[in-house]
């Protein structure tokens, strides 16, 4: 079984790629530079040099490829047209060239986002029946993917995930709220829930859909099926970490301003920062939640690891590679 996994030098792609070879998977991983491995170094895998926002160098790179895991994206910029030119033109280009050149393909994978669907905004837990409505630019680009994706269910077999919240070893966007409360400080900008999954439950979730027939032209929300306070999960984080911090209560004026001025930053130093004014647009809803029945009755998905876990865990692998 020969795989091509997109976006694979990134947390979540790194820890596919070693879960594919497990597996017994040929893995074969795109990557812009080739001589910049990450995470995939040492492992035995393919790197083959290409960009998804590249059509012409993407003609190489599919064919002979029973599956196709398509996680390459963009989560933070101080540019919103860089989120639809990689999230969406991205996803355009991969379908494109696999229905040009390996059109016999087992299955695609797209891995979109909870973002793409939008936040709780009555009374009932989000699922996949529901109409989506995005609030962000980076939401809207992840569901323009997965319409675009969506447009060749009729001859490409599909399946689209969307997970919330991922977390685990290796992961620098949740890193930054436990790094914060390591300092001691915690931004309180009002009470909401979350939806969260630990890394080795989402790749579960991704080899399943792959695994299942019935997973073809589906949409599924992955999440570990547990609804949390975003007290809880600071509290939980501060418990691991043996820290008391002090809540510092941020209005939402404050935080539209820290967006501005950390995108400005962001373009001295050239480097993006997930603390930008399209995350602000999503802070600013109270409930990122999401209902995994679905996931569950069709791809048999049974999420291990809870919060307590998952936190330590990811804690405790910060600690040792000296993060925190």
């Amino acid at each position: 079984m020969k795989a091509l996994i997109t976006g694979a030098t990134g947390f979540i792609g790194s820890h596919l790629a070693e879960k594919l070879l497990k597996k017994g998977f040929q893995v074969t991983c795109l990557t812009r530079n080739a001589s910049s491995p990450g995470w995939l170094e040492g492992l035995d895998i393919k790197l083959v040099q290409g960009d998804c926002t590249d059509k012409d160098s993407l003609y190489n790179c599919v064919n002979g490829h029973d599956y196709i895991f398509h996680l390459s994206g963009l989560i933070k910029t101080s540019s919103k047209n860089d989120f639809y030119t990689v999230n969406t033109k991205g996803a355009r280009n991969i379908i494109n060239v696999i229905a040009e050149k390996n059109p016999d393909i087992k299955r695609l994978v797209y891995l979109s986002s909870l973002s793409a669907f939008g936040p709780k905004v009555n009374d009932i837990i989000p699922s996949e029946g529901q109409k989506p409505h995005p609030v962000s630019d980076y939401g809207n680009s992840k569901l323009d993917a997965e319409h675009a994706i969506l447009g060749y269910s009729d001859r490409i077999p599909i399946s689209i995930l969307r997970p919330s919240a991922v977390y685990g070893p290796r992961d620098r966007e949740v890193f930054t709220l436990f790094k914060l409360i390591k300092r001691g400080l915690l931004p309180h900008w009002g009470s909401g829930h979350t939806s969260l999954v630990y890394i080795d439950d989402l790749i579960e979730a991704i080899i399943l859909a792959v695994e299942k027939n019935n997973a073809i032209g589906e949409t599924y929300f992955i999440s570990d099926g547990e609804i949390y306070s975003n007290e809880m999960i600071t509290d939980e984080i501060a418990s691991v970490l043996r820290s008391r911090p002090f809540k510092i209560k941020v209005s939402p004026g404050v935080l539209q301003t820290i967006g501005f001025f950390s995108e400005r930053i962001s373009k001295i130093i050239g480097k993006s920062t997930i603390i930008n004014r399209d995350k602000i647009k999503e802070l600013m809803f109270a409930d990122w939640v999401c209902d995994i029945t679905k996931a569950k009755n069709n791809l048999c998905f049974k999420p291990r690891v809870g919060i307590k876990e998952g936190i330590k865990w990811t804690a405790d692998w910060y600690k040792i590679h000296k993060w925190l």
